[in-house]
C-alpha cells in the first residue's frame, strides 16, 4: 500500500471516529443499555452528560486532525490508548456489575476505536512527500547565511 493510500485512510478513519464521538447522545437514546449505566434518560444522569461533553469534544478535535493527522500523532494515539484503558475498565465493571450489555454496545465499539486508526496508519511517523511542509536549514547551511570560517 502507498504511503497516500494509507494516509487518506487515515484521514478517513479520524474523520469516522470523530462523527461516532459525536454521535455518543443519540445513539444512547436509542440503545440506553449498551451505552448509560444508570436507570433513566441519558440526560437523568450528570456523569453522563459529562463523558458526552468530553467525547464530543475529543471528536471536534479528531475531525480537525483529519486535515493534518501527522501533525496531531499525539491527540490521536491519546485517543487510542485511552479508549483501550476505557474499555478494559468498563469491561471489568460490567462483568462484576452485571451490566452484560455493554460487553455488546459501549466496549466493543471503544476497542474499534483504538484500532482502527493504528490499522489505518497512525503509526505512522510523517506523511508522504506531498503533504510534508518544507524543511528549513538552519546554521551555516541556510540560503544567504555565510560561514564563519
Amino acid at each position: 500500500m502507498t504511503g497516500s493510500v494509507q494516509y487518506r485512510r487515515l484521514q478517513i478513519a479520524l474523520v469516522v471516529v470523530g462523527v461516532l464521538f459525536l454521535l455518543v447522545y443519540p445513539v444512547a437514546l436509542f440503545w440506553p443499555s449498551g451505552w448509560t449505566w444508570h436507570a433513566g434518560a441519558p440526560a437523568a444522569s450528570d456523569y453522563f452528560l459529562m463523558i458526552v461533553g468530553v467525547y464530543a469534544t475529543l471528536g471536534v478535535f479528531l475531525l480537525n486532525a483529519a486535515r493534518r493527522p501527522q501533525d496531531h500523532l499525539s491527540l490521536i494515539w491519546f485517543t487510542v490508548c485511552s479508549s483501550v484503558v476505557h474499555a478494559a475498565i468498563m469491561a471489568v465493571q460490567a462483568v462484576v456489575g452485571h451490566h452484560l450489555g455493554h460487553l455488546l454496545g459501549d466496549v466493543p465499539a471503544l476497542l474499534a476505536v483504538a484500532v482502527i486508526p493504528g490499522v489505518a496508519g497512525a503509526r505512522r511517523r510523517s506523511a508522504p512527500a506531498r503533504h510534508n511542509r518544507p524543511k528549513r536549514a538552519v546554521g551555516p547551511t541556510a540560503p544567504g547565511v555565510r560561514s564563519c570560517r
